[in-house]
């Protein structure tokens, strides 16, 4: 992803504090702050359950003797720690020169990362590149952010294959110990069977799953014959954009995929934010802001 051209770590970071989290300062006023508060685990009171309540503090086995709901309230802790969970596997590199999606996903990693370390959260990174997840410790302050957009735009490889977005939700469950807020970001390009894993993870953290996507995913533009490549598997296939019958099949399939990764991530109980390579950062964050406000 690095280039010749590329902004370096502190260059990136200072243009996102600028167009995006000033712009947000102004237009939220403040309030983003309380959207990503801390879920304190001090306990503090039972009471009955009411439509509305988050169903991971239901207290089963008090429900099973007083044969009526009750959830757990616990004392808020004004102060978390994020873990940002980054897919870097192949097809994350799709996308225009300079604003691919593997771009998208540092500058918003930046920005939120920013966003939370202002208020004097920590945060951490799980890197994923198809292999293996790689941790990078948690911490606090403006140079560990830049700490972590400096790694981000480091050049690295990408292993062939499906990407294996199970096996790192699973390995994520058993490298957070401690309740904290959990950033997933990726295209959701991946081999089934990613349900269940997000389902436990987000059954103790309070999960955001963020999907980033190029809008030539689904439209290809008519410029005749050319050769696609799968950028997980390496496979190519010659294709005939003038084909309007072709691009209308592709734009239905790219829908219908697009469809059940929203009803999945949604049967997990979670709200899924997408985020397109030709987005503004800005209204991407006020969308998360308002559907927070309403889940809360």
């Amino acid at each position: 992803m690095a280039s010749p051209f590329a902004l370096t770590a502190e260059s990136l970071l200072r243009r996102v504090e600028w167009t995006v989290l000033r712009p947000l300062d102004g237009q939220l006023q403040g309030d983003y702050r309380t959207l990503f508060t801390g879920a304190g685990m001090d306990f503090r009171e039972l009471r009955e359950y009411v439509p509305g309540d988050d169903l991971r503090r239901i207290d089963w086995n008090v429900t099973a003797r007083m044969d009526t709901p009750y959830v757990r309230e616990y004392a808020e802790d004004r102060e978390l720690t994020a873990w940002f969970v980054l897919d870097r596997s192949g097809s994350m590199r799709f996308g225009p020169q300079g604003r691919g999606k593997e771009d998208v996903l540092v500058e918003f990693t930046a920005t939120l990362a920013r966003l939370l370390t202002r208020g004097g959260n920590r945060i951490g990174a799980i890197l994923y590149d198809g292999d293996r997840p790689v941790p990078l410790p948690a911490g606090s302050g403006r140079l560990h952010v830049l700490r972590l957009v400096h790694r981000l735009q480091q050049p690295h490889a990408v292993h062939p294959g499906p990407t294996d977005l199970a096996t790192l939700l699973a390995s994520v469950s058993g490298m957070i110990r401690q309740r904290s807020l959990v950033v997933v970001v990726s295209d959701f390009i991946a081999a089934p069977g990613w349900e269940r894993p997000l389902r436990l993870l987000a059954q103790r953290h309070d999960v955001v799953p963020i999907q980033i996507h190029d809008p030539l995913e689904a439209v290809l533009p008519d410029v005749g014959e050319i050769v696609l490549e799968d950028t997980e598997t390496r496979e190519r296939v010659l294709v005939d954009t003038g084909d309007a019958d072709f691009r209308a099949r592709l734009r239905d399939l790219a829908d219908a995929e697009q469809a059940q990764v929203r009803e999945r991530v949604r049967a997990c109980g979670l709200d899924l934010t997408s985020v397109s390579t030709a987005d503004d950062l800005v209204a991407v964050f006020l969308r998360m802001a308002a559907r927070r406000k309403v889940r809360r």
